[in-house]
């Protein structure tokens, strides 16, 4: 979901007094009771904007299938209302897809801010696609639990694959083309890259275009 680096910070930009950072705790009373979610990081919140038709299409897909996959295993698969807290940096974000194949650690009672995923999956766009490539990433490999980030394209079928390895080296895995399989190591599955594309229409159907 679009979030940190591309929307207004919640905080008025009108206003010349300073407003007081946030506590993590503060955040999360804020946000449970907000009508709309917000990232937050360093104190501050950040509003998340809404999503397009091929966004949401992508994500209903990979949960569908990832939840049919994992259907006998002890995985869970959470969609973007699953709050995520990277504890290392202080980030709390909503990944578009969440895959715990752990007991489920939360950061409290309320067991809406999971803290040990498995797998994260984000549906980028062009305004998303550096953020999520690059400092969300960062982001989201201090997570000790993680072990598999995927970034997903929506205006082309093109999917990078990153698996964390036992000496905590990340490969990539790139899969493109509707016609070809997407290997997500951390879970030892093969998805069909038609079934997480389906019904999406591209605006560049090559995926080595970019």
């Amino acid at each position: 979901m679009p979030a940190i680096p591309r929307v207004s910070k919640l905080r008025s930009a009108m206003s010349t007094n300073p407003i007081p950072l946030l506590s993590e705790q503060e955040y999360l009373d804020q946000e449970r009771k907000a009508s709309f979610k917000s990232e937050y990081f360093g104190g501050e919140t950040f509003a998340m904007g809404g999503a397009k038709r091929a966004h949401n299409l992508i994500v209903t897909n990979l949960i569908r299938v990832l939840s049919n996959a994992l259907l006998d295993g002890p995985c869970e698969v959470y969609p973007c209302d699953m709050r995520v807290q990277i504890e290392a940096t202080g980030l709390y974000t909503y990944p578009d897809v969440v895959v715990a194949c752990d007991e489920p650690k939360f950061r409290d009672d309320q067991l809406d801010t999971l803290q040990n995923p498995t797998l994260l999956i984000e549906v980028a766009s062009e305004s998303t696609e550096a953020y999520d490539r690059g400092t969300k990433s960062r982001h989201y490999r201090r997570i000790p639990s993680l072990k598999g980030y995927v970034l997903v394209a929506q205006d082309r079928p093109a999917v990078e694959s990153f698996t964390r390895g036992d000496d905590h080296t990340w490969t990539l895995r790139e899969a493109g083309g509707l016609e070809n399989e997407l290997r997500i190591d951390a879970l030892k599955l093969n998805l069909s890259m038609t079934e997480v594309y389906h019904r999406v229409q591209f605006d560049r159907p090559d995926p080595l275009v970019k």
